[in-house]
């Protein structure tokens, strides 16, 4: 079976990606109190910052493509679904299965507040979510 993978829908799911971040880490919604129990340098991240948003950027076109992939293969075995809501369920369940386990071991072994671990993982479920719509309307 050959994968099918809309390079248009990965590049939306993507932008969908860094959109979703750039707003949720904002300052006005979740980004002060974010900074805070991270105890991020405010300086130092204004300073690392096109560094990290390039960084972002790769990581979100990764993980879209992937996302996409899943999505074709979640949408081929489930055929009573349209592809967009494969494509969105599957974002939900990579975010419970692999994401929201991974985002709460930082609390538990490293020691990092768990408001924080919330906000993270949050930002990860509306993520995926979004990229999931992205991908499924823009369809093969």
């Amino acid at each position: 079976m050959d994968v099918q993978i809309n390079i248009w829908g990965v590049l939306a799911a993507t932008l969908v990606s860094m959109v979703v971040g750039s707003i949720w880490y904002s300052k006005p919604v979740f980004g002060k109190t974010w900074m805070k129990l991270e105890k991020v340098d405010e300086k130092k991240a204004q300073k690392d910052a096109p560094k990290a948003i390039g960084g972002m950027l790769v990581l979100s076109i990764l993980m879209a493509y992937v996302l996409a992939h899943v999505a074709f293969l979640s949408s081929v075995f489930y055929t009573d679904k349209s592809f967009t809501m494969a494509a969105v369920s599957t974002g939900f369940w990579i975010w419970l299965g692999f994401v929201l386990p991974t985002t709460a071991s930082s609390s538990l072994f490293g020691q990092k507040p768990w408001k924080a671990t919330a906000i993270n993982a949050g930002n990860w479920l509306v993520t995926l979510l979004g990229m999931g719509l992205a991908i499924g309307l823009v369809g093969l």
